[in-house]
């Protein structure tokens, strides 16, 4: 079993930038892909970004528009999401997520991530 824990969110301005943390615990994940959701109020689950087991690959949702980054580090079995230039729209519960898979790659969808983190809240203020 693995266990997530997600931490850094909080309330900023719009504009401000945000660093949200994923540590990992149990099994390690170093071999798995990981990556980060988000469930606004009211809005379904959405992808936000993913990245390989080894970082050599991610992916990002097209509203990131080069504002957020995605990164790991396997050495603290962590995953980082690095948010810049918040908007009122990026406010929602961020997730992380790992699954483990024969390649290690970047998965975009959900429902193949199997260990999923309880969430933390990020409220952007206009």
């Amino acid at each position: 079993q693995v266990q997530l824990v997600e931490s850094g969110g909080g309330l900023v301005q719009a504009g401000g930038s945000l660093r949200l943390s994923c540590a990992a615990s149990g099994r390690t994940i170093t071999t798995y892909a990981a990556g980060w959701f988000r469930q606004a109020s009211g809005k379904e689950r959405e992808f936000v970004a993913g990245i390989s087991w080894n970082s050599h690959s991610t992916s990002y949702a097209d509203f990131t528009k080069g504002r957020f980054t995605i990164s790991r580090d396997n050495a603290k079995q962590t995953v980082y999401l690095q948010m810049n230039s918040l908007k009122p729209e990026d406010m929602a519960v961020y997730y992380c997520a790992a699954a483990f898979t024969a390649t290690g790659g970047v998965i975009r969808i959900d429902s193949q991530y199997t260990y999923w983190g309880q969430g933390t809240q990020v409220t952007v203020s206009s």
